[in-house]
């Protein structure tokens, strides 16, 4: 039956079905065959070629960038900002004595609801570190060593109590599933900056200690954005991208046949119906393929000094640890990865506060501090943007040994990409409960990350649903004086 022969169907119902049946498969895959030998000899031009939808959508940025990529350092499980970077003498006085009803009266609470509150002072002790003088806990001195080059917050607050609507909110701005994440933004903004690699990389690690809380593969989704914007999860232990080899009896040559005689089908199918999935499964298919070459000397550490490897504590390249996946992350921003999160899950600190945290510290500390001397030592800090911190906070008031969720106080870092090292921004009250100045919402985070890229949060839209959506939701509004002047 020829194409004109072919049966109206007025609903589009059953046609791409039938459109892949097997003579149709034949008939298409025929007029391919022909240019086979012409495409090898093409080869080496089409797998250093761009893939199709690499290019974002803004031709030109609002502002002047400072930031060509960020690292995301996400600590999932909510680490206490009260053993970390916001210390409250006052809390330490109170410790034990039940904690003043005044500040918590008709608050939300997680599992304290209804039960007696105890103020529960600081569980480690605080110095001032650097040229700056900015107060950082005992269980974190490397990263106190860089005290004059991260910016800390110690007023953001968010909205979820817990944990996965809270990793979705700070991922995307919402807790709305199909809502796309940061770097799916990123990336259709700006568009992938590397031809070999995914331009959104995703990685996790674990600790020793408890408090390990699952991640859900939402957290890096491109929601209602075409797909190719979503992140891709990368193994931490062994292969990073499974199946990267072709397996025993395919050749290379035999392998770029198939894959442009598959794409070719996939192009005749999109002049039809112009499905953006479809142009995603083209370009995913030739990333694929530029993957088998660029994953393996990605992966491959022995280029890297002995003195780099115990700057970041890495013990064995590929181990799953944090300090590895942190190393892998600087080798992903020098090849041109717009967005890299590292999940390290051990901060649900419910119990063993004191114990926990410390084995918790000890994890990332040295390895997040290598991450920015590196990136400074080689000229990449200035337009890298190195991010460190949790989904919310935890309460000043303790669940037996342990802290509660907490929404109102929580603290991360910043550095490099324009923002000012040396500085802390923001306060919380005299018992760490609530941001009270200079308070900043993940939505004010989020629209201060974007302005860094050059981007107005206001502007980068996607239409969806009859609505122009974007990251920052209704609201936002940049933290200007945590940017360096432009």
């Amino acid at each position: 039956m020829s194409n004109n022969e072919r049966p109206k169907d007025p609903q589009g119902a059953g046609m791409w079905q039938r459109d892949l049946r097997r003579r149709t498969f034949l008939r298409s895959a025929g007029l391919g065959f022909g240019s086979v030998a012409l495409n090898l000899l093409l080869n080496k031009e089409a797998m250093a070629a761009p893939a199709a939808g690499d290019e974002g959508v803004l031709k030109e940025l609002h502002f002047p960038p400072r930031a060509k990529r960020i690292i995301h350092l996400c600590m999932a499980g909510g680490p206490s900002q009260l053993e970390s970077f916001d210390y409250k003498p006052r809390l330490k006085e109170l410790d034990g004595q039940p904690f003043p009803e005044s500040f918590t009266a008709g608050q939300q609470l997680a599992q304290l609801q209804n039960t007696p509150l105890k103020a529960f002072g600081p569980q480690a002790e605080f110095r001032k570190w650097g040229a700056s003088g900015q107060e950082i806990s005992e269980l974190f001195p490397e990263i106190g060593g860089i005290a004059d080059q991260i910016c800390i917050l110690r007023s953001l607050h968010t909205e979820q109590i817990n944990h996965d609507p809270a990793h979705a909110f700070m991922n995307s701005g919402s807790i709305i599933k199909g809502r796309p994440s940061m770097g799916s933004w990123l990336l259709y903004g700006l568009g992938n900056a590397t031809e070999n690699l995914p331009g959104f990389v995703v990685m996790t690690s674990t600790s020793r200690c408890g408090g390990a809380q699952p991640i859900s593969a939402r957290q890096w989704s491109a929601g209602f954005l075409p797909s190719r914007f979503q992140g891709v999860q990368f193994q931490s232990r062994g292969a990073a991208v499974h199946y990267i080899g072709n397996p025993e009896g395919v050749c290379q040559s035999a392998q770029r046949q198939l894959i442009d005689e598959v794409n070719q089908l996939n192009r005749l199918a999109n002049e039809r119906y112009r499905d953006p999935e479809l142009e995603t499964r083209i370009a995913q298919y030739e990333l694929a393929a530029r993957m088998q070459t660029s994953i393996p000397e990605l992966t491959d550490f022995s280029g890297e000094t002995q003195e780099t490897l115990d700057l970041y504590g890495v013990k064995q390249p590929g181990d799953g640890s944090f300090a590895s996946n942190c190393l892998l992350a600087r080798r992903l921003a020098e090849r041109g990865v717009r967005m890299i999160q590292l999940y390290h899950r051990s901060w649900d600190h419910h119990g063993n506060l004191k114990s926990d945290m410390a084995i918790a510290a000890r994890d990332v500390d040295r390895a997040s501090a290598a991450l920015v001397r590196d990136l400074q030592r080689l000229g990449m800090l200035d337009e890298t943007i190195v991010i460190w911190g949790g989904e919310f906070g935890r309460t000043p008031m303790g669940q037996g040994n342990g802290r509660d969720h907490h929404i109102l106080s929580m603290c991360a870092w910043v550095a490099g990409g324009g923002f000012r090292g040396g500085l802390t921004y923001g306060a919380t009250d005299e018992l760490g409960y609530r941001a009270v100045e200079d308070p900043v919402s993940v939505h004010d985070l989020h629209a201060t990350l974007l302005r860094q890229f050059g981007v107005d949060h206001k502007r980068l839209t996607y239409r969806y649903q009859g609505r122009d959506f974007r990251l920052t939701d209704v609201s936002g509004e940049i933290v200007t004086e945590i940017c360096q002047p432009s």
